[in-house]
């Protein structure tokens, strides 16, 4: 049964026109002209090997977060989720569904970014082949989960108009104060302390020191995000409704 959902979640996804420039190609457009432009503060990094762990993060986000929040408050809105209640779908089935479909169209976002990356000049640098996959496995699964939860809790709760607007109002905050296209020491102290403790700074910042710095993640990242996981699932197993 859970097979079966997300091969329809996956399939239905992938034929949404809409579902396809959200995943697809705004992050590859975003990391196209942001490498192309003279905006990063200069240093000895180039701006391409800062900017692909980030547009890895927000093609996560973009995904999980917006992309599900917005297609599962319509379905709900167009009574398709109040349909599916009614047949012996278990309801932590239709969400494990969701979030299994979005890791499959995560792993066509991860070859076409690192693609057009290493066009553009990238040389990532892992700490050791097996275990910075590992740790880059991690790393999105758990980013994934978090923004996955997150994105279902709010199609689960609000009205689909609602949804559309908050999960498009939180995609722009958290790509401008996400460490995604800008660092984040770039920030207001205040600032930069609040964005620290949100999902897509880090799930940035944790990409960004395995596929850039060669390095572990560090606790802080895997912390903010198993934190974000736990709570998002929670919230969206117990308040999702069909209708």
């Amino acid at each position: 049964m859970l097979g079966a959902q997300t091969r329809m979640e996956l399939t239905l996804n992938l034929r949404h026109g809409e579902s396809v420039l959200l995943t697809l190609i705004i992050p590859i457009g975003l990391l196209l002209f942001f490498s192309a432009v003279d905006v990063l503060p200069s240093d000895s990094r180039d701006s391409v090997d800062f900017l692909v762990p980030g547009v890895l993060a927000l093609a996560v986000m973009s995904a999980a977060f917006t992309g599900q929040a917005i297609s599962t408050g319509f379905e709900r809105r167009y009574g398709v989720l109040k349909r599916l209640g009614a047949t012996p779908l278990p309801r932590w089935v239709l969400l494990a569904g969701k979030t299994l479909a979005v890791l499959a169209i995560e792993v066509l976002q991860v070859v076409l970014l690192v693609a057009v990356g290493l066009a553009l000049g990238w040389e990532p640098r892992l700490p050791g082949t097996a275990a910075g996959i590992g740790w880059l496995a991690a790393l999105l699964v758990l980013g994934t989960t978090a923004f996955s939860g997150l994105g279902l809790f709010m199609a689960g709760t609000l009205r689909a108009e609602a949804t559309l607007a908050a999960a498009n109002g939180v995609y722009l905050l958290l790509l401008l104060v996400g460490g995604v296209v800008f660092p984040l020491s770039e920030l207001p102290g205040w600032l930069r302390v609040l964005a620290e403790g949100l999902p897509t700074a880090a799930l940035s910042e944790g990409v960004r020191a395995v596929l850039a710095d060669a390095a572990s993640p560090g606790a802080g990242p895997v912390v903010v995000l198993a934190c974000w996981a736990a709570a998002s699932v929670a919230l969206a197993a117990r308040t999702f409704r069909w209708e």
